[in-house]
């Protein structure tokens, strides 16, 4: 039997207004062949934890350019774990300081994308570390 699609959402969590960015990584997610959601901005990490459920993903890719990923990035895997879907992997990219990433992936975000890395990077790091959720 073939593996599923790989289906992943993209979160604009936070005040963050710049989305442009996040539909660059979607299209470039679809056009690798996954099934995409993106929850558009403006999200609480609540709204993007029920819309990962719901949606039954595999992994959830944020994108912030706020400043405030210390804060909603792990409130993202914190209310994954409180409902049980702590399975969903989670990435970010946008404007995160390097100084930053080993606190986020602490927390337990497996990978930070910083600006300048490629669409082809990002879309290679999820297919060689995101398998179909059982």
């Amino acid at each position: 039997m073939a593996e599923r699609t790989l289906r992943v959402l993209v979160g604009k969590p936070g005040l963050d207004g710049h989305d442009r960015g996040a539909k660059i990584i979607a299209r470039a997610f679809r056009d690798a062949g996954f099934e995409v959601i993106y929850t558009g901005l403006h999200q609480t990490p609540e709204q993007i934890v029920a819309a990962a459920i719901q949606e039954d993903v595999d992994c959830v890719g944020l994108s912030i350019l706020s400043g405030a990923h210390n804060t909603l990035l792990p409130k993202v895997m914190q209310i994954l774990n409180e409902k049980g879907a702590g399975d969903i992997k989670i990435f970010g990219g946008g404007v995160i300081p390097e100084d930053d990433i080993p606190g986020l992936k602490a927390a337990g975000i497996c990978e930070v994308f910083t600006p300048g890395t490629s669409t082809e990077d990002i879309v290679a790091w999820v297919k060689n570390n995101v398998k179909p959720r059982a």
